[in-house]
């Protein structure tokens, strides 16, 4: 009598995990939906962290990720750069490589100063952004794509600036894919 009631009790529960789970996701990708990024006309695809997806852990930060969905409408070789905030402009203070991932193609990099951005409307004083080459990647195919860049700056928005090390202070804002022409 008692393995019945197991049985009932496991089967029930397994079909309200399996129904809480479908119905999360069908919330997170009408939530999506709304949030695609276009590919621009010069073939430029821009993402802005303020409008990923994003998965923080403040204790181990070094799986903070990020994810978009892109329509690409040309494929392509393209220059990966990244767009930090930082006050230190000489040392962005990136421990590990970060990580980008499209079609099953991945992409890591450890960001240094390439050039720096005094002035930029991205950041606000004390800030300056920072953009990073990471290296070009090839998009070999048109639709849309989930792009996902795992970074340890990747930062919650309410991260308490007074508490926050100098490590800490240095936050990545963007991730760019430019057209390589030939």
């Amino acid at each position: 009598m008692s393995k019945k009631s197991f049985l009932w009790v496991a089967v029930t529960g397994l079909s309200l995990l399996y129904s809480c789970g479908n119905a999360g996701s069908k919330i997170a990708d009408s939530k999506r939906d709304g949030n695609k990024i276009i590919q621009q006309a010069d073939g430029t695809i821009s993402l802005k962290l303020d409008k990923a997806e994003c998965y923080n852990d403040t204790i181990d930060p070094s799986g903070n990720t990020a994810e978009w969905d892109v329509v690409v409408s040309r494929s392509g070789q393209y220059n990966v750069w990244l767009s930090s905030a930082t006050k230190d402009t000489t040392d962005l203070k990136y421990k590990h490589p970060v990580l980008v991932n499209i079609q099953e193609n991945r992409l890591e990099g450890q960001p240094a100063s390439r050039k720096i951005i005094h002035n930029s409307t991205d950041v606000s004083f004390p800030y300056f952004r920072a953009d990073s080459f990471i290296g070009s990647m090839y998009i070999r195919d048109t639709g849309e794509f989930n792009i996902q860049v795992i970074c340890e700056k990747i930062l919650p928005d309410d991260i308490d600036q007074g508490t926050a090390s100098d490590e800490d202070l240095s936050k990545l804002i963007s991730v760019s894919f430019t057209p390589v022409t030939r």
